[in-house]
């Protein structure tokens, strides 16, 4: 069998052509002249201010994204007890007529007035 040496060719050609993100900016931005004589001290408060910006960003991002949460939540259970009570509320305006009352209270070997009742007045002397 031939030794296939055209692809070997084609492919260490095609990695030597393809450069990454950081091997580009590393060519554009020499940093190797820049911390030459060491870390330059007049840029560390601009990074410390940034740092700082950076971390209440996140930090604010995840208070509001549990807050969302939080209020999703709410709003469900708001939901859920409103049902409930609508339900609770129908049943007691049904179990309050009159009929329900009798049917229920007749277990208790008790009945209805048949007579209206009457207003008693004071006569002042």
């Amino acid at each position: 069998m031939s030794k296939n040496t055209n692809k070997a060719k084609s492919q260490s050609n095609k990695a030597a052509k393809k450069q990454g993100f950081f091997s580009r900016f590393e060519q554009v931005v020499s940093f190797e002249t820049v911390f030459r004589d060491g870390l330059p001290v007049k840029f560390l408060p601009y990074i410390l201010f940034y740092t700082a910006i950076c971390i209440f960003y996140i930090g604010h991002t995840h208070y509001v994204d549990k807050t969302i949460l939080k209020i999703n939540r709410l709003e469900q259970e708001v939901e859920d007890l409103r049902a409930d009570f609508q339900t609770s509320q129908a049943e007691y305006k049904i179990q309050s007529k009159q009929s329900e009352v009798a049917k229920r209270v007749k277990a208790l070997k008790l009945k209805e007035s048949d007579e209206p009742p009457y207003k008693i007045e004071l006569t002042e002397k």
